[in-house]
């Protein structure tokens, strides 16, 4: 019987909280004539920007990016608060404006700062039109969240942070927990169809996510912040800005937050440690030098993930042991994920002219492990690499080591991965006339080792320190291990654009061209492997076009026609992995890339009212699915990539959102989604009745409301959103349901006191129909029953497992400036 959850409130009780607000912001006044004027002309008050107010970027292709906002912001028809609240972005932060000539969305400070101080950016999104978010901790901070956008997963969607792609370069995985404390998050923008042409990316088959700190303050100062709630949850903040120092230009910040909690499923808990610091030198009229540094060290215990049968038997009790028996791998000491970060990046922008600028991102990134499960292998009979041990015709005699259970060692497998990227990424614009010329280079070198080992447990679960044991070798000296993993990568792109404007600057017509050229070399140096070396080289042309046209200053239609490619995923694409049970667990795949040509046609109106609508069609040639699944008899995850061929998705999106009225910002976005198989499917030699069927993870439906209220004084923030159903299998024989969910925002600020500098409470409710859901599907298979091929064949099933949605949570968080 599943086990009931600390608290449990009824649908009821989210639509009493969502009336309450309604029938508050109704009631308040409008304060100043000069707003109520600007509604009667359905326009927005007059906003004076201050010098630390946002900026729009423009890149090459005439793509806009909000920038960060500031510690402590001061706009006239705003508000000024100590964590970057203006309440000036339509939608309650959920629709700031847009000029983009495709389909872009964002989320500003204004949304951010009133949710959870955990919260991870892919939860921040799931508002959005487009985009679904498997939220499986209420906190944000296990790796195992997941997204998808217009049916695209998150390996195919391309994550730029301040302009550094922080996707894992070969997996194309992004720990969005790792990069930021969502106290320094300054803005979001999300563009659902296509990347930027100048952006460093491999993998943006499915569209573009940029993220932006803030910027250090003027003013010295600070901020801090408290949290606790359920599940033992607690997070520390503090964050000490330097303002200007002296006449040198130069600004910065730094900050430090503590995170913890215990598993809200299971046994086990997760801390965090995590550094920021942001630092700025501004001269002349329009240079400056950034530099971002992020330092994490982030622990977690694992959750298991459940097939739909072991869903439906035991619900939230399908979960890690508590305690450990011999032989059993499931004890959750045996099941742990460290995600190590250190982030480094330095945007330039250099005015050389009037007409001539240069763009230069130089980074380094890097990232480590281990990742930790529990495996029973084979005293004698087994594999090393390729190879069996422990027969008389083998080289490498039997694992004779004490604590045997039924001719099994049970070992924790460790997996120390490490990951070194350095990269640069550099453009000169010109802009003459009605002109703008951009030419670009981007150059990036990654480096990733891993090598599994397994360490002997005794009777009690713990590892058996000593020379032969942790970790297991043989009689040789050569240590046991699945994978020795050696994998380098280069990557060259070259880009050029040009962005010409007439009629009065209405009418703009971009186009560019990038050529993409990947260089890949691994090897598996464990013995036997077949192949223990492979290479991939990759050349992508990669053509775009945007026209837009201005109607009026509030009214805008767009058409683009775009391109984008991801270059095979895993490193289990190039050198297979090997297990002691089994030998071989995984082959080499198809290695050819992932290609999409995409098309959209749009319309988008700003103003008081902002509504944006377009219609889109995607088309993609061998599309390697990023599955995965447990190591047999393991707690450890492995990648099983999949070509599953061609595949087309066609729909159209919207979104609707008023700037403050009366205190109120409603919001609403919705998409429809068709999405299918182009081809076949062949299992073992056998075809499959694949085409025409639905993509797996391609909900028909999905839409959200929000309701923000804020008076300066009380504010209050009501998400509603519906996912609809999708496939987990490319024969559609199983799928999980429609769901659910909802979040509330309660808070009241307070005049500053003494030091403090608008003091506020807050209340954060999470899933407040306390909905038990699978989120979103964490591997796929062909078929989850046994099914006719097109020969009449029988092919067996293969559950899918799923990721379990995260339950109610409530957090009070207490904060201010100084």
């Amino acid at each position: 019987m599943a086990r009931q959850p600390y608290f449990r409130l009824s649908t009821t009780i989210s639509l009493f909280f969502s009336t309450i607000l309604c029938t508050t912001a109704a009631l308040a006044q409008t304060g100043a004539a000069s707003e109520k004027e600007a509604v009667r002309k359905n326009s927005k008050p007059p906003v004076a920007r201050s010098a630390d107010a946002p900026v729009r970027r423009v890149n090459s292709a005439g793509v806009t990016n909000m920038s960060a906002l500031p510690e402590v912001i001061s706009v006239h028809g705003g508000m000024s608060t100590s964590n970057g609240v203006t309440n000036t972005t339509p939608g309650g932060g959920l629709m700031p404006r847009e000029t983009a000539p495709r389909s872009q969305s964002g989320v500003t400070r204004d949304y951010i700062a009133k949710q959870t101080p955990t919260t991870s950016i892919v939860n921040l999104m799931n508002s959005l039109p487009g985009v679904v978010s498997a939220k499986v901790d209420p906190l944000g901070m296990t790796p195992g969240d997941m997204m998808t956008m217009r049916g695209m997963t998150q390996s195919q969607i391309g994550f730029l942070f301040e302009g550094a792609p922080e996707a894992d370069p070969i997996n194309y995985g992004v720990s969005t927990s790792t990069l930021v404390d969502s106290e320094n998050l300054g803005s979001l923008t999300v563009s659902q169809g296509s990347p930027d042409i100048d952006a460093p990316l491999i993998n943006a088959a499915g569209g573009q996510i940029a993220a932006f700190e803030i910027n250090p303050s003027h003013r010295m100062g600070g901020y801090v912040d408290v949290m606790g709630g359920t599940h033992s949850a607690n997070k520390e903040f503090i964050r000490f800005n330097t303002g200007d120092i002296g006449n040198t230009g130069i600004r910065g910040f730094a900050s430090f937050s503590y995170t913890s909690s215990n598993n809200w499923r299971g046994p086990g808990n997760q801390y965090r440690y995590h550094v920021d610091s942001k630092w700025v030198k501004e001269w002349g009229e329009d240079s400056s030098v950034k530099a971002i540094f992020a330092w994490t060290r982030q622990f977690n215990i694992g959750m298991l993930s459940p097939t739909l049968a072991q869903w439906k038997q035991y619900g939230y009790s399908y979960n890690l042991a508590g305690s450990y028996t011999p032989g059993d791998t499931t004890y959750y000491k045996l099941s742990q994920q460290n995600n190590n970060m250190v982030n480094v990046i330095v945007p330039m922008h250099f005015r050389l002219s009037r007409e001539l600028e240069l763009n230069a991102t130089p980074y380094f990134i890097q990232q480590f492990g281990p990742s930790m499960g529990g495996e029973n292998i084979p005293v004698s009979g087994g594999y090393f690499g390729n190879v069996a041990y422990g027969n008389g015709s083998s080289q490498y005699g039997s694992l004779n080591l004490p604590y045997q259970t039924n001719g099994n060692l049970s070992t924790l497998l460790s997996d120390p991965w490490n990951q070194k990227i350095g990269s640069v990424n550099a453009s000169m614009k010109w802009t003459h006339g009605h002109n703008t010329l951009t030419f670009g280079w981007w150059y990036s070198y990654a480096a990733h080792t891993e090598r599994y080992q397994f360490s002997l447990l005794n009777y009690q679960g713990k590892v058996v320190n000593g020379y032969g044991t942790s970790p297991i070798r043989f009689a040789n000296g050569q240590i046991l291990s699945g994978d020795n993993l050696n994998f380098w990568q280069q990557q060259n792109a070259l880009y050029i654009a040009d962005t010409l404007k007439l009629l009065h600057d209405k009418l703009e017509l971009s186009a560019g061209f990038k050529a993409a050229m990947v260089s890949r070399q691994g090897t598996n140096l464990v013995p036997g492997a077949d192949p223990w070396k492979t290479t991939g080289n990759y050349f992508e042309p990669l053509p775009q076009f945007y026209a837009t046209y201005h109607i009026d200053p509030h009214n805008q239609v767009y058409i683009n026609g775009t391109t984008a490619f991801r270059a095979p995923v895993s490193t289990e694409a190039y050198v297979p992995d090997y297990d002691p049970n089994a030998g071989q667990i995984s082959a080499v795949g198809n290695l050819k890339p992932e290609y999409t040509i995409g098309e959209e046609i749009g319309f988008r109106h700003t103003g008081f009212w902002n509504l944006s609508v377009s219609a889109f069609n995607l088309n993609m040639t061998n599309h390697n699915i990023s599955s995965s699944g447990y190591i047999p008899g393991s707690t450890l995850v492995v990648a099983l990539p999949i070509n599953a061929g061609g595949q087309t998705s066609r729909g159209f999106q919207a979104e609707f959102g008023l700037a403050p009225w009366h205190h109120i910002s409603p919001y609403l976005s919705g998409q429809y989604l068709h999405s299918t198989m182009d081809n076949d499917f062949t299992v073992g030699g056998e075809v499959l009745p694949t085409k025409g069927r639905i993509a797996v993870s391609s909900p028909k439906f999905t839409g959200a409301i929000g309701l923000q209220y804020d008076d300066g004084r009380f504010f209050g923030n009501f998400n509603f959103r519906y996912t609809d159903s999708q496939y987990s299998t490319f024969m559609n024989d199983e799928s999980i349901p429609s769901y659910m969910t909802s979040d509330l925002t309660l808070g009241y600020r307070m005049k500053s006191i003494g030091p403090a500098q608008h003091p506020q409470i807050q209340l954060n409710l999470t899933n407040i129909g306390d909905s038990h859901y699978l989120a979103m599907a964490a591997s796929t298979t062909a078929n989850a029953y046994d099914t006719l091929s097109r020969s009449g064949a029988v092919v067996a099933g293969s559950s899918p497992i799923y990721s379990i949605g995260a339950p109610f949570g409530a957090y009070v968080s207490l904060s201010s400036g100084f």
